[in-house]
């Protein structure tokens, strides 16, 4: 029943013509996983790889993100990934709040869905979308509404190496909020 209502739900995103960024689009990027799953992480929004291909997390980010994953012991097949819009933005800027809110419902709905016991969102634009807050150092550590918790974007790790353990760390804490 839950994968049958996320193929539906991936239907409907992939013919989605709500705001004008399906116009640049590829292919959209719903999100990939299993569902229901313990844990899901939501990310910003796809890049150019993640454009090309239609799953999520499969650049340079996605490399690091499962380096990371890896190392805190956690299983990609068992988490659903996705991303706070599901398409992308020209330039890979950030998304704007217009179509993070046009494409809301669309993650609320994988949310339903999926029934995660943690959601880790991944970044400042993932924060504020589904929190309505920002500064990852303030939010790290903390679980927030009784499921989220946040960490730093695969991105931020990318530009910043001395952000690794931290992030590692906080997936290593995922693990073990899953289990309660």
């Amino acid at each position: 029943m839950s994968q049958e209502s996320l193929r539906r739900l991936e239907d409907a995103i992939s013919a989605c013509r709500l705001c004008p960024l399906w116009q640049g689009r590829t292919r959209t990027v719903p999100g990939a996983g299993p569902a229901p799953a313990r844990l899901m992480l939501v990310g910003e929004a796809p890049g150019r790889e993640e454009d090309l291909s239609g799953k999520p997390f499969v650049g340079r980010g996605g490399r690091l993100l499962d380096a990371a994953l890896q190392q805190a012991g956690l299983d990609r097949s068992k988490i659903f990934i996705t991303s706070v819009i599901k398409c992308r933005p020209p330039n890979n800027r950030k998304p704007l709040k217009k179509e993070i809110t046009t494409c809301r419902p669309y993650l609320e709905a994988q949310i339903k869905i999926v029934q995660p016991k943690v959601v880790c969102l991944l970044g400042n634009t993932a924060a504020a979308a589904l929190l309505g807050r920002q500064g990852i150092q303030a939010l790290r550590g903390r679980i927030w509404q009784e499921r989220f918790a946040v960490t730093y974007h695969p991105a931020a790790v990318l530009r910043n190496r001395n952000l690794m353990a931290d992030f590692v760390s906080d997936l290593e804490r995922l693990n073990s909020l899953q289990d309660k």
